[in-house]
């Protein structure tokens, strides 16, 4: 009787040690997959900003732009979470403007503003909403845009703001003209930030129901 419980006792430390490693196979095969997806969204921000973006020149020749690159920042949050997200957006408008002479000096203030872009859609989305659990397509719906608008209105605010202390305390632009360039800025990243919230709210509401079809839909807890 005592051989017979301590073979159900091994069988049953061996399910579970199995169940364990199928469990962290499966967590790594995630992680490599998020990397991935992380690489295809920086890769869209970043296109979306070199070639679909409209230059406009403002004052002490500044360079802002009407493009939805901030869009798959906050698409990416959405399907990956907060921090791949942020890290999409960073990493791909931040090497845009890095090859772009006009916008090199942006590089920095883009890193951390785009960053926080995904940040904070990620948490309104995961944290609070909970938008990857079963829901109904109006709970998503609302939470989704709810979550862009938290993020791209972010932006909006933060934009220039922190480009006015940028240029003027970093790159040494007089306090007026970088409150004039901040300015400009503000006016195009709201315009930004409204087709951006758009394109998001359209296209994660398209591609959620084929993602969970085909296996690769992401629940972030």
């Amino acid at each position: 009787m005592n051989k017979k419980n301590e073979k159900v006792s091994v069988s049953g430390v061996a399910a579970v040690q199995a169940g364990q490693g199928s469990i962290s196979r499966q967590m790594e095969n995630d992680r490599v997959h998020k990397i991935v997806v992380t690489g295809l969204m920086a890769a869209l921000c970043y296109v979306a900003f070199t070639y679909l973006k409209i230059p406009i020149p403002t004052f002490g020749g500044d360079m802002v732009a009407l493009h939805i690159g901030n869009a798959f920042c906050v698409l990416a949050a959405l399907l990956l979470g907060g921090f791949y997200g942020g890290l999409a957006g960073s990493l791909g408008m931040t090497i845009a403007d890095l090859i772009d002479p006009a916008y090199v000096t942006s590089a920095p203030k883009t890193f951390f503003l785009k960053l926080c872009i995904g940040l904070i859609a990620g948490l309104v989305a995961h944290k609070i909403a909970h938008i990857t659990d079963n829901h109904d397509s109006r709970y998503v719906f609302k939470w989704t845009l709810i979550a862009s608008v938290a993020g791209l209105g972010f932006n909006v605010i933060m934009d220039p703001i922190v480009g006015f202390f940028y240029k003027n305390y970093i790159l040494g632009v007089e306090s007026s003209a970088a409150k004039i360039m901040s300015t400009w800025a503000a006016g195009v990243t709201f315009i930004n930030a409204v087709a951006g919230t758009i394109v998001v709210v359209v296209v994660y509401m398209a591609v959620r129901p084929v993602l969970k079809k085909a296996g690769l839909f992401f629940h972030i807890q």
